[in-house]
């Protein structure tokens, strides 16, 4: 799906959300440079993959978390994890660098990839991609859960700590 098809494909569910067109963006650091008006919780999309490629997850997290994929592991029961390539990325989701977003589950035929949604969304609005990176969709965390999980695949929540920094 497209954004445009994400676009029908919420409006003629009925889901509530908001829209906002913007120029192409890559990283959170750019995202947070168009001062785009909050209307919920942006959201860091991680692809990641398992020590040996078999087990694909998208880590859904808020923007200013930091991510130690070593703790997550030991929380998840997976093998060492890394980031996935964009190959993968392509097979899996049908998504390009900077565009990854829960949206991109809907694109996964083969219902391969575990979803992680921070525990922090939940009963809040979330800010994503709709399958493109030249817009953010403010959905309410429910929503987007629901239509993960009527689309088939797995999605469960984590609790994502805040990283602190020891030399303050």
């Amino acid at each position: 799906m497209n954004k445009e098809e994400i676009r029908r494909f919420l409006s003629e569910r009925q889901i509530a959300y908001e829209w906002v067109e913007h120029e192409a963006v890559f990283t959170m650091e750019e995202m947070e440079r168009l001062c785009i008006e909050q209307k919920g919780e942006d959201a860091k999309n991680l692809f990641l993959r398992d020590a040996k490629g078999k087990r694909h997850f998208l880590l859904t997290v808020q923007k200013d978390k930091q991510v130690d994929l070593k703790q997550l592991r030991m929380q998840m029961g997976t093998t060492a994890l890394s980031f996935a390539s964009e190959e993968r990325l392509q097979t899996y989701m049908k998504l390009t660098k900077g565009s990854v977003t829960p949206f991109g589950i809907l694109n996964d035929e083969q219902r391969m990839v575990e979803v992680w949604m921070d525990t922090d969304f939940q009963g809040k609005v979330m800010g994503v991609h709709p399958n493109e990176n030249t817009a953010t969709v403010w959905i309410a965390c429910a929503d987007m859960c629901r239509l993960i999980e009527e689309h088939g695949n797995v999605l469960q929540f984590i609790h994502v700590p805040v990283q602190v920094d020891e030399k303050s």
